[in-house]
């Protein structure tokens, strides 16, 4: 769905949003920079890019480019990497985007068409890591992309609320848009889902432990800037009321109406006060973004699908997503990861084969939870 454009980023807007980054920032890119940097790589910034890099330069981690002293090389590459991403996937996921002439039978004839087709898509640059804005010069409020091949989703509706998301733990209230019509066929269209929306699961808790535990875990979720319906938090709250968890302000969430869901936030945090879990949730001391909590996650996700409460290729998005791809690409999460590929590949949504590669996720899933934890990579 489209929304009004957000307000053009200002400097000192910009300025506030780096304070929340974990990241040491030096003199911002002065115009001449900026302008220095399109020309020698053949793109364009996008207007609130353009500001917010000019405000200051993040650095101090490999993740973030450095346009003023990187390696040209690996600029170069991070700016190949979406259209390479493409290119990969039409050669060995037989992707072929609907808006393209027919696909040839022959595979280097695919590549060449496909990549034809791609020299006119609008660039997108590299923010940190794997996250890109579309570059369109003069442009201002695109979203922000998670990009790895064509599994694309939206991580954020504009810089600012990217940086919410990403570094500050904040939930976006903003309606899902996009702006830029072939990447955004991948957030709209694709098998995939949305990531960022909330944790699709159903509550499964049998026993008062198990239901602080679901507790927690949607706490840490919110940790890591997940959103959560306040009706997920309401029946958490039932369930753990029901299995006699002992709170004061428990049959108060549980017994929240409708018309009352916007006090479910307010009173979920009285819940996790007084049973003593908010003062326990790990700290975020590591280069990579909450990292403790990522992992906790990744196995409540991994417990969710084996007990059927989350559904096998949902469930291998958000561990792609706010797993491996946050905790810098683990190996050991890397099968998981290749069969949630499989089960989204275009070719099995055409077969309608899904079920037996869902059951594979689920098979990966149980093998995983056998381990040691976090598993050895």
């Amino acid at each position: 769905m489209n929304a009004q454009s957000p307000p053009l980023l200002t400097p000192e807007a910009a300025r506030r949003l780096q304070g929340m980054l974990r990241a040491e920032i030096g003199p911002g890119l002065s115009e001449r920079e900026l302008d220095a940097v399109e020309a020698r790589f053949g793109f364009t910034f996008s207007a609130d890019h353009r500001v917010f890099l000019g405000a200051g330069l993040p650095h101090g981690s490999s993740r973030w480019p450095d346009w003023r002293n990187g390696d040209p090389e690996d600029l170069a590459e991070r700016l190949a990497r979406p259209v390479e991403g493409v290119l990969f996937d039409v050669e060995h996921s037989r992707f072929w985007h609907p808006a393209w002439p027919s696909r040839p039978s022959e595979t280097s004839d695919a590549l060449r068409v496909a990549r034809t087709e791609l020299e006119g898509v609008p660039q997108l640059v590299p923010v940190y890591g794997h996250r890109y804005l579309p570059g369109t010069a003069g442009e201002h409020g695109h979203p922000v992309l998670s990009v790895y091949q064509t599994d694309i989703i939206l991580y954020g509706n504009d810089l600012t609320d990217y940086v919410h998301h990403e570094f500050a733990g904040r939930s976006s209230d903003l309606l899902a848009r996009t702006t830029v019509d072939f990447w955004s066929y991948f957030v709209e269209g694709g098998p995939g889902i949305d990531v960022t929306a909330p944790t699709p699961f159903t509550p499964y808790a049998l026993s008062a432990q198990e239901a602080v535990d679901c507790l927690r875990m949607l706490a840490l979720e919110r940790l890591i800037g997940r959103r959560h319906h306040p009706e997920q938090l309401v029946e958490a709250g039932l369930a753990a009321l029901v299995l006699d968890v002992e709170s004061e302000s428990l049959p108060l969430l549980a017994g929240l109406t409708r018309t009352e869901h916007d006090q479910a936030a307010d009173l979920f945090d009285r819940v996790l006060t007084e049973l003593g879990l908010l003062q326990d949730l790990p700290a975020d001391t590591t280069d990579l973004p909450w990292e403790t909590a990522r992992w906790e996650l990744v196995r409540w996700w991994l417990r969710l699908i084996v007990n059927d409460s989350l559904a096998p290729g949902p469930g291998g998005d958000l561990i792609t997503y706010e797993g491996w791809a946050a905790l810098a690409r683990p190996h050991s999460l890397r099968p998981l990861v290749d069969k949630t590929g499989a089960y989204n590949d275009w070719a099995a949504v055409g077969r309608g084969d899904r079920e037996h590669l869902a059951a594979a996720i689920a098979e990966e899933a149980k093998r995983l939870l056998d381990g040691a934890w976090p598993p050895p990579d």
